[in-house]
């Protein structure tokens, strides 16, 4: 997968990349197009990035104002639907819109700039959303401060999918 974090520089402090770049991610990559929307609004442009090509459509809880609802949006577009846990939110606020998700991303770093710490809590967080989903197919992706211990960390407590951009684009070795 290729990760995308799209910033708008008010639900986070910073601001990155938007449908343009997506569109031309989509024309050079087969892999799935993963979509990170940290974005005030988001129902606004969820169209635009499933136009562009993105394949799975994540938002941040604490965005929206309908979580169901734009989640909803989310797969009528044709996307997976994901929703994103601040590292503050209590997994349990999604308790009520499981059946609406195929994915959850657990930010392990508060969201808006790369290289931080992995917030050591988040285990156990994964633990309970592992516990709450059981047997429905949700995948559990978890993003920052992500490196070769705190990844076994994770995958240990449940998570299918890692984000890791630090640890492997500040490497001597990014292959390896």
């Amino acid at each position: 997968w290729i990760h995308v974090d799209v910033m708008d520089g008010h639900f986070v402090p910073n601001i990155t990349i938007g449908p343009f770049i997506v569109e031309h991610l989509r024309k050079v990559t087969h892999l799935p197009l993963d979509v990170h929307l940290m974005i005030e609004y988001p129902d606004r442009y969820i169209q635009d990035f499933r136009s562009a090509g993105a394949d799975i459509i994540s938002v941040h809880q604490e965005a929206c104002t309908n979580l169901n609802r734009t989640l909803h949006f989310i797969r009528t577009t044709g996307a997976k639907a994901g929703v994103v846990l601040n590292p503050a939110t209590p997994h349990d606020t999604l308790s009520y819109v499981l059946d609406d998700v195929d994915l959850i991303l657990v930010m392990s770093v508060n969201p808006g700039f790369g290289g931080q710490s992995f917030i050591a809590n988040s285990v156990q967080k994964i633990q309970a959303l592992s516990h709450m989903i059981g047997s429905r197919k949700i995948l559990i992706e978890v993003d920052g401060g992500i490196n070769d211990q705190t990844g076994m960390d994770v995958i240990k407590a449940g998570a299918h999918v890692l984000v890791a951009g630090s640890y492997i684009f500040g490497s001597k070795n990014p292959k390896e």
